[in-house]
């Protein structure tokens, strides 16, 4: 006779897994040089999330503008021309970062700075459009830092036809280049979050508002992981 087996309510153990993020990296840096930026960030903000740091798939084609800061070796995402209409190398680079999501899966989504930033805001669309990510699940999520559209025609209207939905966090200094080109994204983006720095082409620290917004955010994106999986695991005696 089988002897039945029952799990013993009072023992249950619930996990909850942390949002898993896809880290993008600016223009020729790296993967690591993206982990020790973020180290700005304090302990309450990093130890929530569960962060991946790849490299981007190609050698840096020419001056790193962190040499001297950071040491090599530097990456870049993909390259383009003068004006930043026409692409080299950008199917391969999508394939590369659908590949990161495989080996690193589940990701729920994905954080860029400067390029890795113009990737992380114009993947979501692509992806809807079955142009990019297709063998891996949506993103959920994605947070801006230093970010812009791309501006190949082409790819622009697959990416931003439709506003990006998921939600997301937009990092915007006062003092970047890009502040511009960041505020236009946020056209195509639907009930984006914001956070405002005074600083220049940089991941910023983050004062006591913007600490509050970026936890609210966090707080926001484990629930939508906590509503797709709950890990349970009964002790059983």
């Amino acid at each position: 006779m089988l002897e039945e087996i029952i799990p013993i309510e009072s023992s249950n153990t619930i996990t909850k897994r942390k949002p898993r993020i896809l880290c993008l990296h600016g223009f020729r840096t790296s993967g690591k040089i993206l982990e020790t930026q973020l180290k700005k960030w304090p302990e309450s903000v990093l130890e929530m999330i569960d962060f991946v740091f790849p490299d981007a798939p190609f050698p840096c084609t020419g001056k790193s503008e962190v040499e001297g800061i950071f040491d090599p070796p530097y990456y870049e995402w993909f390259q383009f021309n003068k004006e930043f209409t026409e692409y080299e190398n950008f199917n391969e680079c999508l394939e590369n970062i659908e590949n990161c999501m495989i080996k690193h899966a589940p990701i729920d989504g994905l954080l860029g700075f400067s390029q890795g930033a113009i990737l992380s805001a114009a993947l979501p669309g692509l992806q809807a459009k079955g142009i990019a990510l297709t063998r891996v699940p949506k993103i959920e999520f994605i947070i801006i830092i230093s970010g812009a559209k791309l501006k190949n025609e082409s790819l622009a209207e697959k990416a931003y036809s439709l506003p990006i939905q998921c939600p997301s966090l937009h990092f915007l200094g006062d003092n970047d280049f890009l502040k511009q080109y960041g505020t236009e994204l946020l056209k195509s983006v639907e009930n984006p979050v914001v956070i405002h720095h005074p600083k220049g082409h940089t991941i910023p620290r983050l004062d006591d508002q913007g600490l509050v917004t970026m936890l609210k955010f966090i707080d926001r994106i484990q629930k939508i992981v906590a509503s797709k999986e709950d890990v349970v695991t009964h002790d059983y005696k």
